[in-house]
């Protein structure tokens, strides 16, 4: 039960989140994910609390199933040990601004030369041409410019800082992954890899889907609080009396009708279908009396056995502990050494034949430097001098 990917050997040269991420999903599902780190340059996650223990608990999640080498890359040696890598480690994940692999002597062209098999993924933050492609940003500069953030949120209080970093998993893990399995897949017909530039800006860009075919194909602009789905129509959040949030998104009638019938007002399921505006807001604001009225918890009791597309807003104490996200196995216990498990978030892509299970958290900095090192020919004399010359920190 090695997973699906388990022929799979990433070098993975990238740190915070996107990169991570999608070397998170290529290790759980059996890849062989090998870290290079810089033995002086802390990765920030490792530093980013909350702490559990001595560890950072985003650290020990992301970089799970992970071995790390620490290894000085302006060191004049670095090259060579990164060469024999690559001979058997043949794809490479970085996330780099675009032209420091290549000043380092180990961008696509160099290593290619050395592998013609090499994927090569490049995660950035504009990608590895155009007029930002030098520019710093994070996920809420990547949301603003891609124009996901114009009509995500509320008229008067403007665009909403979202508690998840879309861009930087939706758009570049998950994209990056994407990328990486099709060049995977096209090497086996054709013998060669090929170099995989995501832009996190860009893959934000695409997930405008229907707003973006709306505006391109019809002209339409999405704003907030504009579109059935953005808070222009009832489907939308509302507050119980006891200060929680319930999600209604009864859009078909037949759903439409349980709902206004479980809220007492059955006589306002004719309405949610209207195109109008004022209609849609005079309708949202008899909903928010009617769900004002009760707790929560009356709310979730009255709609347990009718299915109309209405559930609470949970918070992330009692999603974990949510029926539904239980039975799939969302949470899993991952081994530490000398220490009990760590509950951390699961692989959510599950398979029939099944995946192994989880085998330690994330490691210290080059905690496998010496065994990857002997894998790859070096000597025990070579290993340490390597180390008395710093490569290794």
């Amino acid at each position: 039960m090695k997973g699906p990917l388990a022929a799979l050997k990433v070098l993975d040269f990238s740190t915070l989140l996107p990169g991570p991420f999608a070397s998170l999903l290529l290790a759980d599902m059996g890849a062989e994910v090998l870290r290079i780190e810089s033995p002086t340059r802390v990765d920030l996650v490792r530093v980013l609390p909350p702490f559990d223990g001595d560890s950072s608990t985003s650290h020990a999640y992301l970089n799970r199933n992970k071995r790390s080498l620490a290894l000085d890359l302006k060191h004049p040696e670095a090259l060579a040990v990164v060469h024999k890598l690559v001979a058997e480690y043949d794809i490479v994940l970085e996330q780099f601004r675009p032209g420091v692999m290549d000043k380092l002597g180990l961008g696509y062209e160099a290593l290619k030369a050395i592998n013609p098999r090499l994927i090569y993924v490049s995660i950035t933050g504009y990608g590895q041409t155009g007029p930002y492609k030098d520019r710093a940003g994070h996920d809420l500069n990547y949301l603003a410019l891609s124009g996901l953030a114009s009509y995500t949120g509320r008229r008067d209080t403007g665009p909403l800082p979202l508690g998840v970093q879309l861009a930087d998993v939706a758009g570049g893990s998950l994209h990056g992954v994407i990328g990486l399995l099709a060049a995977v897949i096209a090497r086996q017909s054709t013998g060669q890899g090929q170099h995989v530039d995501i832009s996190m800006t860009d893959c934000a860009f695409s997930l405008h889907a229907m707003a973006g075919a709306g505006y391109l194909g019809a002209g339409v602009e999405p704003a907030m609080e504009n579109q059935a789905l953005n808070g222009g129509s009832f489907y939308d959040y509302y507050r119980t009396r006891d200060g929680r949030w319930l999600s209604v998104g009864s859009l078909e009638p037949q759903f439409m009708q349980q709902f206004c019938a479980v809220i007492g007002r059955p006589e306002l399921a004719g309405r949610g279908l209207s195109p109008k505006p004022e209609e849609q807001k005079a309708l949202k604001r008899e909903i928010e009396i009617e769900i004002e009225k009760h707790d929560l918890a009356e709310w979730q009791q009255r709609f347990a056995a009718v299915d109309a597309c209405v559930e609470p807003v949970l918070n992330l104490s009692e999603a974990v502990e949510h029926p539904q996200l239980q039975a799939r196995g969302l949470v899993t216990a991952v081994p530490r050494a000398g220490k009990p498990a760590q509950a951390q978030l699961a692989c959510p892509i599950k398979f029939s034949a099944g995946l192994e299970a989880p085998r330690h958290t994330g490691v210290a900095v080059g905690a496998h430097s010496a065994e990857v090192l002997r894998e790859i020919g070096y000597s025990e004399a070579q290993i340490a001098e390597l180390k008395a010359a710093k490569l290794l920190g």
